[in-house]
């Protein structure tokens, strides 16, 4: 007697004894061997991820397991009421494949089983979970099944991930002695404290054991081969794979396609957090980690990438360079249906410097890149190896197959690109490889390509016998147990830790704009220099009728209505404006033994009190007075007091003695701007007190759109003109009332600072260069120096946009 995979037929008997004669022919194992039914559940059946790349997987689990042992049944799950959903679901079976190797005749049978033995649920709410529960539990009843196990696959956002997951602890789990295994996709957090939260919820209802947490870039073929490849080869690579031998290593993944119908995703997520923070980062660790005694264990591999995530060097603002691509604000715009004067930073291209901190590979730069509207697509990984070899003989006159003085390197390349399949590719002057799988073999008809400026001819090649899906494998890999390939709960937080430090400098910085596709030219080409990251590429730029040439090192110097303008991408302009600021510090404590410097609030200058905060040394802040422009009428521990975003990003981080910090007074006697409390008259009286003159030697302003500067806005007759030096302020649309000084008393400055920053600020800049002087309109326009001078740092975003 033979066992049959349980496929439901309703009571059609002699369709069901037909069908038991067509499967006893396809030699399936004795009823006594079989393993015990197992229900795979899709959530999220009926979405685009879903459609594309899990019932494919899923299809291909059944026909490698079906004649193995097991029974299965097939279940997909989402909102939709069960006609809609079952519809749409079974149009996406219909359409399934088989691998090349199954004939026609019996793929049209395996799909025909596969569809008998799949069924559609609605999953909206508890009660949903015990009906799918009972379903499971009076099917293996009817069949006499014994259950193995339950695999959950949450095609799903992760926001949903607890309630699910609450239902399935609930009342859908398997009965004792049957696994559960439950896969989440990514994003698996937005940063440390969301992903240590979603971790925790989802600990309440799963062990650590059971959570299947996929990247399916570690199912690419070519990254899956990583550690084998590795294992295989330990003979030639032991002695060459550190520091020692490795020039440096690239983690490269570049899309053509840009963002578009993905803004909302982007605008959350941004390239760091979509690819490189997970995908390449698994690379990274498989790459980098020391190859475990115990291969075979999972334990022992996940172990040793956490290990090297935790010897990763922690980044700083000079360890990334990011882009944006020129038209991602424009289809933010559209998508989110945002104002006209809406900007962001979010980056759609990075490249990323990570040191590991460990025997191995001290000093040896991990170069991780990746972003969108670029010139090709293309993944790789490479290993470029030192070379001090000097060949005399011009390569034209050299013996065939000589190549000791070509470049050595080991190229994983996962997909696409020239290339256009999946290969590892080893130089010739180093070792041929092997291979334990019969999977891989060498590719003997090379092409005329080259690779990295060296023909194919150059390298062994190694390609798969048959190119696989990489969902197809992470799915058997979560069939058999295999955890190696996903992710845990300490290697996910370990990865967040590490990233998120440098996600939170990012996102308050403007990235470079960059035109996309070929166009980009060498515009996003960057440099390491003085370990960190700079952008190294020259461009010609039409300003002020001048043709002008900058780079990351040095910035555009013009005039902007009338006065000095630098310009230049905005981190090297704030360096500028930060080394500036220095130089005027030590000007004024060797002229007169102090420095006064009032500083403007808003979003803008954050970015330049980091700057100022982590490159301090040498800076006289003992001798440095700290005043403010403006402020707004809250209490200092609000998060929209200008003194509160300063005592943050500044003070906390510099040694200013605490008598030389000066408050604006909004808060006196319990009250807030209260005009009895006569706070304005107190500040002026301060500023008379201590600053000889009342001259600053310095004052930082900004730009609003509408033309405000300090807290005088347009339409205001009180600190444009008069001698009033700090008065109250306040604008209709602004939510709070604000203490500002007056234009009177910014102008007695000896230099005056006006930054601007970002492409939402194009158009008020555009608007001010072309208007008349109205300082009633354009309370900028009230900003001239009496004695000093005034120098505007404008970003290439808001110059240029």
């Amino acid at each position: 007697m033979k066992h049959i995979p349980f496929i439901p037929l309703g009571n059609n008997m002699l369709l069901k004894a037909l069908l038991i004669m067509l499967l006893l022919e396809t030699n399936f194992v004795d009823c006594k061997e079989h393993k015990g039914h197992i229900s795979v559940i899709l959530v999220g059946a009926t979405g685009d991820l879903a459609k594309k790349y899990l019932w494919q997987g899923l299809f291909h689990l059944y026909l490698n397991e079906a004649d193995r042992g097991h029974s299965f049944i097939f279940y997909g799950g989402a909102l939709s009421p069960p006609e809609k959903g079952e519809s749409i679901m079974f149009d996406v079976l219909k359409s399934l494949s088989c691998p090349v190797d199954v004939t026609p005749d019996r793929c049209a049978l395996l799909k025909d089983q596969f569809l008998r033995l799949s069924r559609y649920r609605q999953l909206k709410v508890a009660e949903n979970y015990t009906a799918l529960n009972q379903d499971i539990q009076n099917t293996m009843s009817e069949e006499g099944l014994h259950e193995a196990g339950r695999l959950f696959y949450l095609s799903v956002p992760p926001f949903t991930y607890t309630d699910i997951a609450r239902n399935i602890n609930a009342t859908c789990r398997p009965l004792p002695g049957a696994w559960l295994r439950v896969v989440l996709e990514k994003p698996f957090g937005h940063d440390y404290a969301s992903a240590q939260q979603l971790a925790s919820d989802l600990q309440m209802f799963f062990k650590e054991e059971e959570i299947y947490r996929i990247d399916h870039y570690l199912g690419k073929q070519t990254v899956a081969q990583i550690l084998p490849f590795r294992r295989q080869n330990r003979r030639h690579l032991d002695p060459i794979w550190n520091r020692d031998y490795v020039e440096r290593v690239e983690i490269v993944l570049k899309e053509t396609v840009d963002a578009k119908a993905r803004t909302s995703f982007y605008e959350e997520y941004g390239v760091i957090r979509d690819v490189i923070q997970n995908h390449l980062t698994e690379i990274l660790t498989s790459l980098s980690m020391e190859l475990p005694l115990n291969y075979s264990k999972s334990y022992d591999v996940l172990k040793a990438k956490l290990e090297v995530m935790n010897s990763l060097l922690s980044l700083d603002h000079r360890s990334a360079v990011v882009g944006q691509y020129q038209n991602y604000l424009t289809q933010v715009r559209e998508e989110l249906e945002k104002k006209s004067d809406f900007f962001t930073n979010t980056q759609t291209f990075a490249g990323v410097l990570v040191q590991i901190d460990n025997t191995r590979w001290e000093g040896v730069p991990f170069i991780l890149t990746s972003g969108k509207a670029l010139d090709e697509r293309t993944a790789y990984v490479r290993v470029l190896f030192k070379d001090n070899s000097f060949c005399l003989q011009k390569e034209v006159n050299r013996e065939t197959g000589k190549t000791s003085c070509k470049r050595k390197q080991i190229i994983f390349h996962i997909g696409h690109g020239d290339l256009g399949f999946p290969a590892i590719l080893v130089s010739r002057g180093l070792f041929k490889p092997k291979f334990s799988s019969s999977q891989w073999q060498e590719a003997t008809e090379l092409t005329s390509l080259h690779l990295f400026g060296q023909p194919l001819t150059d390298y062994y090649v190694y390609r798969p016998v048959q190119e696989m899906d990489a969902y197809s494998l992470l799915i058997s890999n979560i069939f058999y147990g295999k955890k190696e390939t996903f992710v845990t709960t300490k290697n996910l937080l370990s990865s967040w830790k590490f990233w998120t430090p440098l996600l939170e400098i990012l996102d308050r910085e403007s990235p470079r704009v960059y035109l996309g596709g070929t166009e980009n030219d060498q515009l996003l080409d960057f440099v390491i220099e003085s370990g960190g990251l700079q952008f190294a590429a020259v461009e010609p730029l039409e300003i002020m009728g001048m043709e002008q040439k900058t780079n990351s090192f040095a910035s555009i110097h013009s005039t902007f209505l009338g006065n000095s303008m630098v310009s230049n991408w905005a981190e090297q302009l704030i360096e500028k404006l930060a080394r500036d600021i220095q130089l005027a510090a030590e000007s004024a404590v060797q002229h007169s033994g102090v420095f006064h410097l009032a500083l403007s609030g808003g979003s803008t200058p954050l970015a330049l009190f980091q700057r100022l905060s982590k490159h301090h040394h040498g800076f006289p802040w003992k001798r440095t007075h700290l005043w403010l422009v403006d402020e707004r009428c809250v209490p200092f521990t609000e998060p929209d007091s200008n003194f509160g975003n300063i005592e943050k990003y500044l003070l906390q981080h510099v040694r200013v003695p605490y008598i030389n910090i000066h408050p604006m007074p909004v808060d006196r006697n319990q009250r807030i701007c209260s005009e009895e409390d006569l706070g304005t008259e107190v500040y002026a009286k301060e500023i008379s007190s201590h600053v000889s003159n009342s001259s600053f030697d310095m004052v930082l302003l900004g730009l609003g759109n509408d033309g405000h500067t300090a807290s005088i806005f347009p339409g205001a007759q009180d600190g444009i003109e008069g001698h009033k030096f700090v008065l109250f302020t306040e604008s209709p649309g602004k939510p709070h009332r604000r203490m500002s000084l007056s234009l009177s008393l910014i102008n007695k400055a000896r230099e005056i600072a006006v930054l601007v920053l970002g492409k939402g600020k194009h158009d008020i800049i555009t608007l001010i260069s072309r208007a008349e002087r109205s300082p009633i309109k354009w309370p900028i326009f009230g900003v001239n120096p009496t004695f000093g001078k005034l120098v505007w740092y404008i970003d290439y975003d808001a110059l240029l946009k």
